[in-house]
């Protein structure tokens, strides 16, 4: 296990004081995204699309781990940090983790003091989502190249998937649109092929975080331009200091000043907040959330044809893009330098 003691230790004082708050009962954790950031990237999971084979008893008297046997000894021997190996109960495989760990707060109980305690990534948390970010886009950079019209999206997908598991990356999302199909904004793979203009799509996750990024190949599109403003408004708001709602509103705007119709956001989800979730939380009109210093997003403004997406870190000096590989064609767009279409072969 690659984790780090340091900023376990600084991640318990954050859960001490978010129990504190809440009146200091136990508190009692498994989600994937709680587990993972908690347990330094632990890989929680057997099936991605399963429940976590473990949860965490967070008390006064410190951390119980209550695993299933059958996956203990891995746990164990791969993915838990020493000190986190010593507090494990092995729990038979017939009976819920959650059931071992006995009652307690939950997590839906203080879920918004949870987001804010994994909020600011702490140093060696930083450097791992600097490394996906950097081999997820170069992935991307690498599929592409041998990409054409002709190929299929199912092949785009299949490269992709391959691409990153050979990094160690779970592909948690792959969507692949062709030219006929760049309507639709979720676009999953068919036997279509990308034709003159086509959108890849990727959702990565390793050591517990999500890197996102989205890439146009063939083509540039009548709209990359203006919808490159419409980020640079969501950018330009997202700032330590800011609340979520407040930042939502001001990219939503960038929409009609950007000359799209002012209702395009209702279209789609616009992205928000990232790290231990792919969006923690999705940003809304209700989002009440403050952005801090070290605070992982990735928005999406998005319509027809049209769209960009990557993982940036918020820092007090700006914005650092996550998901970057100098190979991929780029423009400086409100300075910052921002991926435009790739050209086949």
């Amino acid at each position: 296990m690659s984790g780090s003691a340091a900023d376990r230790a600084a991640k318990r004082e954050r859960m001490a004081g978010v129990r504190r708050d809440a009146g200091g009962r136990p508190l009692v954790v498994s989600s994937h995204e709680a587990l993972a950031w908690y347990l330094e990237g632990a890989r929680t999971h057997v099936s991605l699309a399963g429940p976590p084979v473990l949860a965490v008893r967070i008390d006064d008297d410190g951390d119980t781990l209550f695993v299933s046997a059958n996956e203990a000894d891995r746990l164990i021997a791969e993915e838990l940090l020493p000190e986190d190996a010593d507090r494990v109960v092995r729990v038979p495989w017939h009976q819920p983790v959650l059931e071992a760990a006995g009652s307690g707060m939950t997590e839906a109980e203080v879920a918004p003091a949870l987001r804010a305690a994994r909020a600011s990534l702490l140093p060696a948390e930083a450097d791992r989502y600097r490394d996906l970010g950097r081999e997820t886009a170069e992935v991307l950079t690498a599929v592409a190249t041998g990409l054409s019209a002709s190929s299929t999206e199912r092949a785009a997908a299949a490269e992709l998937a391959s691409g990153l598991a050979a990094r160690g990356i779970d592909p948690l999302v792959i969507l692949v649109a062709g030219e006929e199909r760049l309507p639709h904004r979720h676009p999953l793979p068919t036997v279509g092929v990308l034709g003159r203009r086509a959108m890849l799509v990727v959702c990565g996750r390793r050591h517990g975080l999500i890197a996102n990024a989205t890439r146009w190949v063939g083509e540039a599109g009548v709209d990359d331009a203006r919808i490159l403003e419409v980020e640079a408004a969501f950018f330009a708001a997202t700032r330590p200091g800011a609340r979520l709602n407040d930042v939502f509103a001001a990219g939503t705007a960038g929409y009609a000043a950007s000359g799209f119709d002012a209702d395009e956001w209702t279209k789609h989800h616009q992205g928000g907040p990232t790290g231990y979730a792919g969006r923690d939380p999705r940003a809304t009109t209700l989002t009440t959330d403050a952005v801090v210093s070290n605070h992982a997003f990735a928005w999406n403004p998005s319509a027809p044809g049209a769209k960009v997406e990557d993982t940036v870190l918020v820092t007090e000096s700006g914005i650092e893009v996550l998901t970057v590989d100098p190979a991929w064609p780029t423009v400086e767009f409100a300075g910052v330098r921002r991926p435009v279409a790739r050209a086949f072969g």
